[in-house]
């Protein structure tokens, strides 16, 4: 490749590179220890400087260097790691540049030309490929090295790379790791010592920062039952944190079958850089912390101060503006946050350019002072542009506005709550759809009701109209630690349902879809799908106790806003779970605002918790685990066995600790929950055990704890609670209640925020990332074990091969989706298939890991023989074939008799196919989705009875095999022994063969004809002659046309008569039971899977 020209010393004193060609103005040099005459000590010394050093003019074996009669400097131009490409580039100059340097007069104009030239041959190739890289000219010499020395396909996108110290034992090596967007690898070379390895992203189980007595801080990757230690980085966070971007893209994209539409930087494979990643993780923890919607980014930050009015003072902190919000978030420490829908500014002031203030004016009387901005004049354009805001006319310029009108503006917060529209942009509601929260209709608030819960129920709604009043309502309301302290003490219940739409952000989604909840139940009334069948049968087990659901008002919305989901992301349809929390969402919203509540939680709050693996809560598990570690570590030294926390605390995660508390005490923890998060379960479920801890120590088995914590759930109660006595739950057990004291709800969440509040959400979602490496890994651990056992009864491999074949299946299924969003694995995956359907291969990849395993190397027709194979083994002709269909071929290939691999072989060529025939993305039948499209339960149930009443096929029961397929398959035995070393007896063999039975069939219809005339000639044997003095493949027998005058009746033959025909030529039988190196065939497939 060219290189950007750099003076070189030609004269060094190892003497480490030989000139091969040179004329007046270039030398070709190669690398000594490359080549002829290579090896030796030289050959090591110069191996370790190319490994160490960073510089590609040092590495490639071959380079170029620019030089003019009458100067001692030397340039480098290009380098090569082959012979060929660098002469490529030799035969370029000779004939591109050498003819235009006779016409210069000077040395200093013919460098110049030459460089300028370079430069610009350099800049065309790079205007796609390194067009988003920092360093493109250093970036070209590490792409180099990254292909030389891993030899992966052309499509894999390098996306940066570190100089590290890799751990092989107790000795470091020191190298280069390459982050590319599939794989990670390193390279070492030091004094004849070569290390390089390969690992794919979606292997990896654990990758975590570590450190002991030999490395202060090092990077620990587990792939395939191997540790790999990482370790002497310039830059060890951000390698990491790289590293786990690129593993968790990785498992979103062949995993969780993400196409990230919405994620440009990371739409195509092809272009994933260091930046975009950089890029999506901060727009991620920018919605994840303001909880604003998927479609949102981070488009601009500035540092600022914000005029706090209730403490008087300004805090420091940056604003975040995205395309339609405008966020603050202090770093003071004070924990205080701004979100402003851009809709909701009203105007944008600049009233004081000495201060580089910005002044935010918002519906409601209310606005928002920044000062101190670095680029006030950009924000406040950037603002106004994206709502169309405008400057009042006594607000034109900054000199006009006085401090003091300012100051008034700022301080003049009215409570107006007819002004501050909470929903913006409602359209009416549907006439079908419920407007009120089932908790106003079931249990209306008695204004005259003076007992004591309901005073204290007065004095909540006090303090949070006294919040409103100094910090406002609705979205622009200012968050702090104050407003967290009311949400711990409990939420009104005629505030609840407005809470939890502004803390979730679902009130976002609300405001910017308006009557899209409507138009989802018009569509999805009546519609029949497995989702609606599940809803339907789970109604009735959603709070059975509560009024609201012993009634149709209650039943008919919760089937309205389940199917609605249902059908707004079939992805996850229906899952169990959702309708005990959607049940709560309704007693405190209204229908439409409990479907976007729904929406928050399913798809931002609790991401993959709701699908068939609920691979989301076992990650939650995980790291509830590890918290367990840190913070409760006496239950972890008397508890061998954690599974059993995870066992247990499942529900708390799955339904937000509502299946285990009484109603009137969960909600409270569901107001802490979209106030916090994940984090706020986490928290109480530490608290759970904090306060169980000496009774859990004293347990004898799992039986006894379990027992304690049932025991201990029923004791918690809401002693503030204003519900009656009808709604409230009654404990489940009321054995041995005095020794299980009340437990207040509020006490026990204000414990849990005191003694384990110190948990960062942003150390739990790292914690999170990694955590689900190892769960999707057991997970898919688990369906291996699954498929090889069922898989393991069906064929003759040993455990060993059958584990090495699953592998390579498994990755022929990534290749597909490794450099492209547009797979049929991606498009087409159905999570709720069984385990035998979870991987599957289309044709091209079928095709591509057939060829390498099939038994005959040296088959010249692979590539079609390999087509009809997938056309054979596709029992359902849906356009795909699982590992139980593919392992089944192979078996009966490698270990069948003769009698069972010449059957193969003829039902392959019964309806051969062409590429033609078979779409492109090989895939005829879609799997449904589970929330649209009914599925024929039926029709499963007839396939599993046909499977197990499936009986051995008689070889009488195969039809004929007709005279253009006969044709077809004297060619494939053919083709099967070249290369073999008895090739030509085995021609022989089958030209014999072929004649024989052409003849046979022959006299056959002539005696079935008796008015043909009897002079009529038999096929003559020219096709039995032997192929000698010819390397070609010969040519199967020559057969009387298909149109011709003599043929009026195709003639066609039976297996019978083939098998008996081949079983006269011991040479072909012996050919076939020729033992499989199955080992070979396999070690040979990993090897070059890769490279195909």
């Amino acid at each position: 490749m060219w290189l950007k020209p750099e003076e070189v010393l030609l004269k060094n004193a190892f003497k480490l590179w030989v000139t091969e060609k040179s004329n007046d103005y270039f030398v070709l040099q190669r690398r000594r220890g490359y080549g002829e005459g290579g090896g030796g000590l030289t050959g090591l010394l110069v191996g370790t400087l190319d490994t160490v050093l960073d510089s590609t003019a040092k590495v490639a074996p071959f380079r170029i260097l620019h030089q003019t009669p009458d100067s001692q400097v030397y340039w480098s131009i290009a380098c090569g790691a082959t012979r060929e490409e660098i002469n490529q580039h030799w035969e370029w100059l000779l004939q591109n540049i050498m003819r235009t340097l006779s016409v210069f007069d000077s040395s200093e104009d013919i460098t110049s030309f030459v460089q300028g030239k370079i430069r610009g041959l350099i800049a065309e190739e790079g205007k796609v490929s390194l067009v988003q890289e920092d360093d493109p000219e250093k970036f070209r010499e590490a792409l180099l090295r990254f292909e030389k020395w891993f030899g992966l396909p052309e499509k894999e996108k390098l996306v940066t790379y570190y100089s590290c110290s890799y751990w092989k034992g107790r000795v470091p090596c020191q190298g280069w790791l390459y982050l590319s967007t599939n794989f990670l690898s390193f390279y070492s070379y030091l004094l004849g010592s070569e290390v390089k390895f390969i690992v794919s992203w979606d292997e990896i189980w654990k990758l975590e920062k570590s450190s002991n007595v030999i490395l202060a801080e090092s990077i620990h990757v587990v792939a395939g039952g191997e540790d790999h230690y990482f370790s002497m980085f310039l830059h060890l966070n951000e390698t990491f944190l790289l590293m786990e971007q690129l593993a968790d893209y990785a498992v979103r994209r062949l995993f969780d079958k993400e196409t990230f539409q919405q994620e440009p930087a990371l739409a195509d494979p092809l272009q994933i850089s260091k930046r975009g990643l950089e890029t999506h993780a901060r727009n991620e923890q920018f919605r994840a912390f303001f909880r604003l919607p998927r479609e949102e980014n981070l488009l601009e930050v500035y540092e600022s101060f914000l005029w706090v009015p209730f403490s008087h003072f300004n805090t420091l902190g940056k604003i975040c503006l995205s395309e339609s919000y405008l966020c603050f978030a202090s770093q003071d420490g004070s924990q205080c946050y701004v979100i402003v829908p851009i809709r909701e500014v009203v105007s944008v002031e600049k009233p004081d350019s000495s201060s580089r203030a910005v002044t935010v004016c918002v519906r409601g009387k209310r606005a928002l002072r920044f000062s101190e901005v670095r680029d006030y004049e950009r924000l406040a354009y950037g603002i106004r542009r994206r709502c169309g805001a405008a400057a009042s006319p006594m607000h034109i310029t900054a000199g006009e506005v006085s401090g003091e009108a300012c100051h008034t503006l700022i301080e003049h917060f009215e409570d107006n709550p007819e002004e501050e529209a909470l929903m913006v942009g409602q359209k009416s509601s549907s006439k079908a759809v419920s407007t009120e929260a089932l908790m106003t209709v079931f249990h209306p608030q008695d204004a005259e009701n003076l007992d004591p819960k309901m005073l204290k129920e007065k004095m909540k709604e006090q303090s949070w109209n006294i919040h409103f009043s100094e910090y406002g309502r609705g979205m622009s309301m200012f968050r702090t630690k104050k407003t967290r302290d009311l949400i711990v003490r409990g939420v009104p219940e005629f505030l609840r349902g407005e809470l939890w739409l502004l803390f979730s952000g679902a009130v976002n989604d609300m405001a910017t879809h308006p009557g899209y909840y409507s138009e989802l139940v018009e569509q999805s009334l009546g519609t029949s799908t497995l989702a609606t069948d599940e809803i339907e049968r789970d109604l009735h087990r959603s709070l059975p106790e509560h009024p609201a659901f012993q009634s149709d008002t209650g039943i008919s919305a919760l089937r309205r806003v389940l199917t609605a989901y249902a059908y707004r992301n079939p992805k996850i349809g229906y899952c169990q779970a959702m309708n005990i929390l959607t049940s709560v969402l309704l007693l405190y919203a209204k229908e439409e605002e409990a479907f976007w509540l729904l929406v928050a939680v399913c798809e931002r709050m609790l991401p993959d918790y709701f699908n068939r693996r609920i691979i989301g809560a076992l990650v939650d598990q995980a790291v509830f685990e590890e918290l367990i570690r840190e913070q409760l570590p006496q239950l972890t030294e008397h508890t061998t066995d954690m599974t059993f926390f995870s066992s247990v605390s499942l529900s708390w995660f799955l339904t937000l600790f509502i299946s285990v508390l009484p109603i009137e005490s969960a909600v409270n923890v569901v107001d802490c929950f979209f106030y916090d998060g994940i984090k706020a379960i986490l928290q109480l479920g530490l608290a759970v055990l904090d306060y169980n801890v000496e009774q859990l120590l004293a347990c004898r088995d799992d039986a006894e704890a379990v027992t304690i914590l049932n025991k201990f759930f029923d004791s918690v109660t809401n002693k503030d609670s204003p519900l009656p006595a009808t709604v409230q739950q009654a404990p489940v057990s009321n054995n041995d209640r005095t020794s299980h004291p009340k437990v207040d709800i509020t006490d026990l969440i204000r414990e849990a925020y005191e003694k384990y509040g110190d948990i960062r959400s942003e150390e739990v979602e790292s914690m999170r990332r990694r955590k689900k490496l190892f769960v999707i890994q057991t997970l898919e651990d688990t369906t291996r074990q699954n498929v090889l056992r069922v898989v393991s009864q069906e064929v003759k491999f040993t455990a060993a091969h059958l584990d090495d074949l699953y592998g390579l299946f498994k990755r022929q299924h990534f290749l597909s989706c490794y450099w492209t969003m547009n797979s049929p694995a991606l498009l087409h995956h159905d999570p709720s298939l069984p385990y035998l359907e979870q991987y599957q291969l289309g044709r091209s990849q079928f095709c591509a890991l057939f060829s390498l395993l099939a038994p005959w190397v040296h088959c010249a027709g692979r590539d079609a023989l390999s087509l009809w194979a997938f056309h054979l083994l596709d029992e359902n002709q849906d356009g795909l074939v699982n590992f139980k269909e593919f392992c089944c071929g192979l078996d009966t290939l490698y270990s069948g008799t003769f009698t069972e691999k010449l059957k193969f072989l003829f039902k392959m060529h019964l309806s051969p196919v062409s590429s033609a025939d078979v779409p492109e993305d090989g895939v005829i039948r879609r799997s449904p989705e589970r929330g649209r499209g009914k599925v024929d339960l039926q029709a499963y149930l007839k396939q599993w009875q046909d499977e197990l009443l499936k009986k051995e096929e008689n070889i009488k029961d195969l039809p004929r095999i007709n005279q253009c397929q006969f044709i077809q398959f004297s060619k494939t035995l053919y083709n099967l022994f070249h290369g073999d070393p008895e090739e030509e007896s085995l021609y022989r063999a089958v030209a014999s063969v072929t004649s024989l039975l052409l003849r046979m069939e022959e006299v056959g219809r002539r005696l079935q004809e008796p008015g043909t005339p009897t002079e009529t000639t038999p096929p003559n044997g020219e096709a039995s002659t032997s192929p000698e003095g010819s390397s070609d493949t010969p040519s199967p027998p020559s057969v009387p046309e298909p149109n011709s005058h003599r043929q009026e009746v195709e003639w066609s033959f039976a297996f019978e008569q083939i098998l008996a025909s081949l079983l006269n030529e011991p040479i072909l039988v012996r050919f076939f039971e020729k033992p499989v190196d199955v080992q070979a065939r396999l070690e040979h497939a990993k090897a070059t899977q890769l490279k195909v």
